[in-house]
């Protein structure tokens, strides 16, 4: 098959809303000619449209596309996700968990992909914040236990020097292969995106305070708002540049 062919088809299909019929074409591919093709393809494609497909995730079959995106990929689809608008979160968070641990794939070289993606810090604050308060908790003391603490919370310094720390729980005791097991990967072992993500979510929530950003509930109570993109991410990806042409 012409890949140039397939691109072009790809994008027309995702541009009329036929996601389904999109990674149908990808799949086929792959099927035809090995992953091999399809992973030059997906090097191809914008990130807007490799979001479109890999968002909507479904936990009841494997996706052929989450199993092959490269961390780099992965994280220039992440950080525009936001365009969206979706403030449940549900589609970043199966997308994040759905790759970041797939079969043999190393958690970390995603979450580094991630970090070091301009907006990438803001990226993850969305993943985590309908569980602000937990993630203060475990900054805090090692727990996932949200207690009321008056309010403190450790400074940007605290959070560096804990990073470090002996963890509290093993990685085993939180491997849910969602938010618990991202968080504790996160802390110890790229402990500088963690205070990065935090920050951010700490932002989010002074804005809010401020009256300055729009937030809804919940279950739980934590917050969950918007804000401006990062600056912590040190790339900015030039295929960005596109994003205002994507389907979504």
């Amino acid at each position: 098959m012409n890949h140039l062919a397939l691109i072009e088809k790809t994008q027309s299909l995702i541009a009329a809303g036929d996601i389904v019929g999109a990674e149908s074409a990808l799949v086929e591919l792959a099927d035809t000619e090995g992953d091999h093709a399809l992973m030059v393809v997906l090097e191809q494609l914008p990130p807007k449209d490799i979001l479109a497909v890999i968002r909507e995730y479904d936990p009841s079959k494997e996706s052929i596309i989450n199993l092959m995106i490269t961390p780099e990929q992965f994280a220039r689809a992440v950080v525009i996700e936001k365009r969206y608008k979706d403030l449940s979160r549900t589609h970043l968070r199966g997308m994040v968990n759905s790759i970041i641990f797939r079969d043999e794939a190393n958690p970390l070289e995603f979450l580094t992909a991630l970090g070091d993606l301009d907006g990438g810090s803001e990226a993850l604050a969305d993943y985590f914040s309908e569980k602000w308060s937990r993630i203060e908790a475990f900054a805090r003391t090692g727990r996932f236990d949200a207690v009321d603490d008056d309010g403190q919370r450790l400074t940007e310094t605290e959070l560096l020097a804990s990073a470090y720390a002996k963890p509290v729980v093993d990685q085993d005791e939180v491997a849910d292969q969602d938010w618990m097991e991202l968080a504790w990967l996160l802390r110890y072992q790229c402990p500088d995106i963690f205070t990065e993500m935090l920050i951010v979510l700490r932002a989010k929530s002074s804005l809010f305070d401020a009256g300055l950003e729009e937030f809804t509930e919940a279950e739980e109570g934590d917050h969950k708002v918007e804000t401006g993109d990062t600056d912590r991410g040190r790339i900015t990806p030039a295929a960005l540049e596109s994003e205002e042409e994507s389907a979504i």
